[in-house]
């Protein structure tokens, strides 16, 4: 359903899913995805940053002009815009690294203002930052542009804390994985919901790269030798099971849902 706004803007049906355990799940999967499937692009392929760049590039804007056609949110153009967009949310960082030379801890610093910016800037403009209120296209654009981010910004910081630590691809997962720990226990003592989502947003992209690393890296570096091939393949699959489940299930539809207890009130969002 989809009606016109006085100010011209059109209204929409919540165009993202319902935080269910599913949507966790499938977004630490797309940021694996993102992390070794750039990587066997890039170099196995040996198509090189700048083209591997622009094809994602060029994907992602086809698959987001389908998805703000859409009047709400639709499971398949909604993930695979995910998966996308974690590509070349890696792909931005791995330009500044490795093609222009930009140290980490500067490329960390740019994207946690730049995040920082528009967080402010959406909060300004729409007065709200929760996920439960995309329903105009002014907010997905708003919500697209932070999704991107947090995956240029989570790929900088997550190698940038590997290149300090020198921790293998596998002990590395802890450091992810005990800091969106912290989060959720945050969360449950009554830190707001709106600001442990996205904290825990960003923190799955570098514990999903860290999990791709893991998977992907030659034993002899402390990782399983799956390679990147085979490691996004079983990935990508594993995204297709669950977008095929919800799809079908439509548990994650918000409008189908009742408020859920960690749902502040309307008034709280502001």
């Amino acid at each position: 359903m989809t009606t016109r706004l006085g100010t011209g803007h059109r209204q929409m049906l919540n165009k993202v899913p319902e935080v269910t355990v599913f949507f966790w799940i499938i977004k630490i999967l797309c940021t694996t995805v993102g992390e070794s499937l750039a990587d066997y692009i890039n170099e196995t392929l040996g198509f090189g940053l700048t083209n591997t760049t622009i094809l994602f590039s060029v994907a992602l804007i086809a698959a987001l002009v389908v998805q703000f056609r859409l009047d709400g949110y639709v499971p398949g153009p909604y993930w695979l815009a995910v998966v996308l967009i974690s590509v070349v949310g890696t792909l931005l960082t791995d330009n500044l690294t490795d093609a222009r030379g930009v140290p980490l801890w500067v490329s960390s610093t740019v994207f946690a203002v730049l995040l920082a910016g528009v967080f402010t800037l959406w909060y300004a403009r729409e007065g709200t930052l929760s996920i439960h209120s995309i329903n105009t296209t002014a907010r997905e654009s708003w919500y697209w542009l932070v999704v991107l981010v947090t995956f240029a910004f989570g790929t900088a910081i997550g190698d940038w804390t590997l290149e300090l630590t020198g921790w293998s691809p596998g002990a590395s997962i802890l450091i992810s994985a005990s800091l969106i720990t912290a989060v959720l226990v945050a969360w449950k003592l009554g830190l707001n919901p709106v600001l442990s989502f996205w904290l825990a947003y960003i923190l799955t992209r570098p514990l999903g790269a860290n999990i791709g690393d893991f998977l992907s890296a030659p034993r002899s570096e402390g990782g399983l030798g799956l390679g990147t091939l085979v490691t996004s393949v079983l990935f990508l699959a594993a995204i297709l099971a669950t977008v095929i489940y919800l799809t079908v299930s439509r548990v994650d539809r918000t409008e189908l849902r009742h408020t859920r207890d960690d749902e502040p009130a309307p008034d709280a969002h502001r």
